[in-house]
């Protein structure tokens, strides 16, 4: 592996640490290197907040070593005024004469124009490095940027012969370890939102929030056309922001907000929404008729099924989908398939 790989792995690292709390800004890491020595790190840490390159070259206490010195940055420092000033201004202004860079910027703003601007003012710019392991990295900034909607994550568990709930089921009915459902917490913390359907939302009276982890809350977002759930219901709690879609009203009632569309055309209605809201990924915790909605439409990118060793006998078939296994994991007594959408 050559150098400037082992350096790119090292910002795609540290960028992993801003999941969950960067969005809708991507991930981002970035090294300086000064004569094959890493001499400062950073990464963006949240929204708002400064972008990895400004907290790396903040770091060198000695600016006048960044003149001889190279940048790696996993993705395209930005060029634009948004929530903080140009990162490749910065760059120019320190005369750094190296930039190496993961992968291009998806989003119109900049999409090429750091690399120009840097180029124009004389840095040597390389670019696509790692670049596979980079689109991995912003899976969710990219497909919002490239698809003009959100990551989509399907999630679900099954029991050993293929149901995802018994025929009458009263009140909760939990079909995962404890471990399982601590993992799916971690996830809520990760996403932008969580939907779910009418018939989820009125058979188990969920929360839909993160409780067992470190982190934020999701934006809780329901498919309820005729507004028949109950308002003492879960989620219209003031824990999270809540959007119900529905077929009656638009009006915003302390969190919730509920929005009015058309469900002849339901999924991609909601779907322009939510990239008008800036949502880059969602998990859908539906039940079948949800989940199988989304598959039959295309619309996914990526599925979570917790397999039981459990039997059921009689009740609600999970939904059916293909796609590719990409990791199988062992919790407990559960086992975790992953699959992309090919």
């Amino acid at each position: 592996m050559e150098m400037k790989e082992i350096f790119m792995k090292r910002c795609i690292e540290i960028a992993k640490k801003g999941l969950g709390n960067v969005s809708p800004n991507p991930m981002v890491g970035c090294v300086i290197v000064h004569k094959n020595k890493i001499i400062s790190e950073g990464y963006h840490k949240k929204y708002g907040d400064n972008h990895a390159e400004v907290n790396a070259i903040n770091k060198v206490k000695n600016k006048e070593i960044l003149k001889d010195s190279t940048l790696y940055v996993n993705l395209e420092p930005c060029s634009h005024h948004g929530k903080t000033p140009p990162c490749c201004d910065l760059i120019i202004k320190h005369q750094i004469p190296n930039v190496i860079i993961g992968t291009i910027d998806p989003f119109i703003k900049v999409r090429g124009s750091g690399i120009a601007k840097m180029r124009n003012k004389g840095i040597n710019v390389e670019i696509n490095i790692l670049e596979e392991e980079n689109n991995l990295l912003n899976k969710r900034f990219f497909t919002y940027h490239r698809k003009e909607r959100p990551y989509i994550i399907l999630k679900w568990a099954q029991s050993k012969d293929g149901f995802i709930a018994p025929k009458k089921q009263k009140g909760k009915f939990w079909m995962t370890s404890k471990e399982s459902k601590e993992l799916v917490h971690k996830w809520r913390s990760q996403e932008d939102g969580i939907l779910v359907g009418r018939i989820t939302a009125e058979k188990d009276n969920p929360q839909l929030t993160n409780r067992l982890f470190d982190g934020k809350n999701p934006i809780r977002l329901i498919i309820d056309k005729n507004l028949s759930i109950e308002k003492t219901f879960n989620v219209f709690n003031s824990d999270s922001k809540t959007i119900i879609f529905n077929n009656i009203i638009d009006n915003l009632e302390g969190s919730n907000h509920f929005i009015k569309i058309n469900f002849d055309n339901m999924l991609n209605e909601i779907l322009v929404v939510l990239y008008s809201k800036n949502i880059q990924s969602i998990i859908v915790e539906g039940g079948t008729k949800t989940l199988q909605s989304f598959i039959n439409n295309n619309l996914w990118d990526e599925a979570r099924i917790f397999k039981t060793k459990n039997n059921i006998n009689e009740g609600v078939i999970s939904p059916s989908i293909n796609g590719k296994i990409i990791s199988t994991s062992f919790i407990n007594n559960d086992t975790l398939n992953i699959l992309v959408n090919e």
